[in-house]
């Protein structure tokens, strides 16, 4: 058993709830230096970033109105950790929130909870298993700023990334066999890993994103003995991104003479407007005006096997801090 309260803190992006959350939650994004700097100077961001955020709005509501009026990100995230609770409840007194970088409940707000509830050890868990300055890296370095602020003696322990936990890397293995087995078997079938798109410069500057992606890749394929191709989605901006797009990959594939494409969306952990809206809509659309069918793997969501990957990440790190009683 634990030997005093441990809170777990699941950091995320967020999304907007509703439509009218859509250009406030884009201004939140485009206001982060650490995404993509809007200029040289420091003072014109959130300037630039509120007239970007104004400019993209009515296509970004166009496409959270195709699935549902919003993103599920925030329930789907309090799913996760209320799950994550009840398989934590044996081992001890855990309490599992919540808190999104750009949108609530935000990691001040969250801190207060634990502070009122007398948590001082802290255990924050990035929902992204690759780690990314713009991403893990960005909500992470939020927390501190907020503990750093906060009156409360918090001890934080991390866990940026976990590009290979053996669970992690079974749940892929298990939805890419699932999703190989309900495909015709004669078919020209390509497995597809389509993750997240960074601009080339953080990977120049160091960022291990772009090589935990490929380590997850690896151990999925050692397991599934099936070689995939890597592509990269939601990308914007005048910079220059990661390579090769996921629309020029399905054009590349469909060249090749590829019938049926089972898309892994590898660096997302729940449903949001990247999956419902970008593979299930618009790249599903590309697919079959080239001639192909675009089946993706399911969200992990809050689906058991997943919460099991999150359960044995949080008890191995309290474990080695000794949070946990013998």
């Amino acid at each position: 058993m634990a030997r005093e309260p441990i809170g777990v803190i699941l950091l995320n992006m967020g999304g907007p709830d509703t439509l009218a959350d859509v250009e406030p939650f884009l201004f939140e994004l485009f206001s982060d230096r650490r995404i993509i700097r809007l200029s040289p100077f420091p003072f014109l961001q959130k300037f630039i970033a509120r007239r970007i955020a104004g400019k993209r709005a009515p296509k970004s509501q166009a496409a959270y109105a195709l699935i549902g009026g919003g993103s599920p990100q925030k329930r789907l995230t309090a799913e996760q950790g209320d799950a994550l609770a009840g398989t934590l409840a044996s081992s001890g007194s855990f309490t599992v929130k919540v808190a999104m970088r750009y949108w609530s409940p935000r990691a001040d707000a969250t801190l207060q909870e634990f502070a009122a509830a007398g948590v001082r050890r802290l255990v924050a868990l990035s929902l992204y298993p690759h780690y990314s300055k713009a991403t893990g890296g960005s909500s992470l370095k939020d927390l501190r700023r907020a503990i750093a602020e906060s009156a409360h003696p918090f001890e934080l322990v991390e866990i940026a990334s976990w590009p290979t936990e053996s669970r992690y890397v079974d749940c892929l293995v298990d939805d890419i066999k699932a999703g190989l087995a309900a495909l015709p078997a004669n078919s020209k079938t390509v497995v597809v890993y389509s993750a997240h798109s960074l601009p080339v410069k953080f990977i120049e500057e160091g960022d291990p994103y772009l090589d935990q992606i490929k380590e997850t890749i690896a151990a999925v394929e050692a397991k599934t003995g099936v070689a995939g191709r890597l592509c990269f989605q939601s990308r914007s901006g005048p910079v220059r991104w990661l390579a090769p797009s996921t629309p020029e990959m399905l054009a590349t594939l469909a060249a090749e003479g590829a019938q049926d494409l089972l898309v892994v969306p590898i660096s997302f952990v729940s449903d949001h407007v990247e999956t419902l809206y970008e593979i299930d809509i618009l790249y599903r659309r590309q697919a079959e005006a080239l001639g192909m069918r675009l089946q993706r793997t399911p969200g992990l969501n809050a689906r058991p096997n997943f919460i099991a990957v999150l359960q044995a990440l949080v008890l191995a790190v309290c474990r080695k801090r000794n949070w946990l009683a013998d």
